[in-house]
């Protein structure tokens, strides 16, 4: 029953991806989507990729420091490889374990530790992840020129300082077993979160979107705050029903908008297509000696 349940959620998240992405298409031309993808100059292409690798090779580093707050030892080789398969598992077996479900039960196969521990961190991980995608969102709304955000600037960067200070508050009351490595995961999630938008610049350079550069990474920080949310597969239709209507909001193009949605899906998909190797050969976890 379970397992049923579980296939017909996924059905669910396809069907809302596939009905997201038509309806986008019914406002934006798809020829003219492909075209302006077709002529994307692929160095940029190429430093977009390395920028998003150096991005997830972070991630993974923030989430072994909260592991080694529970004597977890993972070596960062084994952790990088459990997290690429992780990567695979969340966009390409979306119906089956999840990739933060896979890396809890691989961890409590080594390790003798409770699951409400293990489930823990890899929550926090997130938050972390999340924290700092909303405070680069705010700092990115204070530097638009926008009449509708400008009017609440204040409210916007109060926002921005509280947050952090609710997330400290947060991990000093339910997760104190990794207080110790607050600052630490905070500045790896600011790096990742620098190192994903460096990624969109030069996808915006690639795509020859030379304007309001400031306005398209503003939307991609909250498009992926969206796509968080576990109602489509990967993010997809998600992400780009926000770039859409973010790029109507803000006056931007919405063809090019939808193009560097779908570019950066694609490098998420590329990268994470690695993972299959670690699927069919599971990796060896191994720990620090001594």
């Amino acid at each position: 029953m379970a397992v049923r349940r579980k296939h017909l959620f996924t059905l669910l998240k396809l069907v809302i991806s596939a009905a997201l992405i038509y309806f986008i298409f019914t406002k934006i031309s798809f020829s003219t989507v492909v075209g302006t993808l077709k002529s994307s100059r692929p160095l940029y292409l190429f430093l977009a990729v390395v920028l998003f690798v150096i991005s997830k090779i972070l991630a993974a580093f923030r989430l072994n420091g909260y592991f080694h707050q529970l004597q977890l030892f993972l070596t960062q080789k084994s952790n990088l490889k459990l997290y690429l398969l992780g990567m695979f598992y969340n966009l390409f077996l979306p119906g089956g374990i999840g990739g933060d479900a896979y890396k809890g039960y691989v961890i409590q196969k080594k390790f003798d530790i409770k699951t409400k521990k293990v489930i823990s961190v890899l929550l926090l991980d997130r938050l972390s992840g999340l924290l700092l995608l909303f405070v680069y969102a705010c700092f990115l709304a204070l530097l638009l020129n926008s009449a509708e955000l400008l009017r609440f600037k204040w409210l916007i960067g109060s926002a921005g300082l509280l947050s952090i200070v609710f997330f400290w508050w947060l991990n000093r009351t339910f997760f104190k077993d990794t207080m110790a490595v607050f600052w630490q995961s905070a500045g790896y999630s600011a790096l990742v979160q620098l190192a994903q938008l460096a990624s969109v610049f030069f996808i915006l350079k690639a795509l020859s979107v030379s304007v309001y550069t400031i306005g398209y990474l503003f939307i991609f920080l909250i498009s992926s705050i969206v796509a968080v949310i576990p109602l489509t597969i990967g993010g997809l239709g998600s992400r780009e029903l926000t770039f859409f209507y973010g790029a109507e909001l803000l006056g931007l193009d919405e063809g090019s908008s939808f193009s560097i949605s779908v570019a950066f899906f694609m490098i998420t998909a590329f990268v994470s297509l690695f993972g299959l190797w670690y699927h069919l050969k599971k990796p060896a976890i191994e720990v620090y000696k001594g």
